[in-house]
């Protein structure tokens, strides 16, 4: 089997645009390049269509982000996106459901189908947003995805979950306003590679938005392999610098090989490998020392 090449691409969100036709321009255009360069997944970040906040009335400028991509983008972009040999995480927008809440959206483009995964768990000022309640997995050219939205990969409750469900690669848009929101996916991300046996990559927004959701950004490029024998020979950590402007794109490589050779490895530690449900019944007991 072909090893699989993922391209993650940092976006300005502060990149000016005069009609929402520039926008989808840019990011068709990005997609375009990283397949054309050999990529069979791109990923984007969160948030990087809040670019079209600059279309919409400032009044409520979420819901009008949600209605002009939903509505008029996103059915032409689902064509002019789907490839039966590629795949693309479109980053997030926000998305109004039937019931008028609101989602914190990453669209996803694989194979020719079309997916949506949901932000679970949500910041403090992402309060006009409900949290989704299901991670999906994707199978593309025999790998199996999951996508995690920026705060997802910190919670450990989510790794658990995904625990012996054969992921081989989770892929998180992200978008962070400090460098230490930086660390935090960046640390948690390498963890979630180490504790699942898998690939893990990240695509930061950057810039600064003219949007009442996101302001400022700092973001880099990042990609995460096990610490695993069969992956000694491997570059197991690759980053581009943390930036606060412009936009970067970091390669990985994912071999199935390699994770199949780790997962048959019953003699080697590897977390992946413990039972499932190990803590459904552990009991946790404070001890007065003093």
């Amino acid at each position: 089997m072909e090893p699989l090449t993922i391209e993650l691409r940092t976006h300005d969100v502060g990149t000016r645009a005069t009609s929402h036709e520039e926008v989808v321009r840019s990011i068709v255009g990005c997609a375009e390049e990283s397949w054309n360069e050999g990529a069979d997944v791109v990923v984007f970040p969160e948030y990087a269509w809040m670019l079209l906040a600059q279309m919409v009335p400032r009044g409520d400028q979420v819901r009008g982000v949600a209605r002009l991509f939903w509505e008029t983008i996103w059915p032409d972009l689902a064509l002019r996106l789907s490839r039966p040999d590629k795949a693309v995480v479109l980053g997030t927008v926000p998305c109004l459901m039937p019931d008028g809440t609101l989602r914190n959206r990453a669209p996803i483009l694989g194979g020719g189908q079309a997916l949506f995964q949901d932000k679970l768990n949500l910041t403090p000022w992402e309060d006009v947003f409900s949290g989704g309640d299901a991670i999906h997995l994707w199978r593309f050219k025999g790998a199996t995805f999951a996508v995690l939205v920026c705060l997802d990969i910190e919670v450990p409750e989510l790794a658990v979950a995904l625990r012996g469900r054969g992921v081989d690669a989770i892929l998180v848009p992200s978008a962070t306003e400090s460098l230490m929101g930086l660390e935090r996916i960046g640390r948690c991300a390498s963890a979630r590679s180490v504790e699942l046996c898998c690939y893990v990559g990240v695509a930061h927004l950057t810039g600064t938005a003219q949007s009442e959701l996101v302001d400022k950004n700092v973001g880099r490029a990042a990609w995460f392999t096990p610490s695993q024998a069969a992956f000694e020979e491997a570059e197991r950590v690759l980053t581009t610098q943390p930036a606060w402007e412009g936009c970067e794109r970091q390669r990985g490589e994912m071999d199935l090989r390699l994770l199949a050779r780790s997962r048959s490895a019953r003699a080697e530690t590897n977390p992946a490998l413990l039972p499932t449900g190990l803590a459904q019944n552990l009991l946790v007991e404070t001890v007065q020392i003093s």
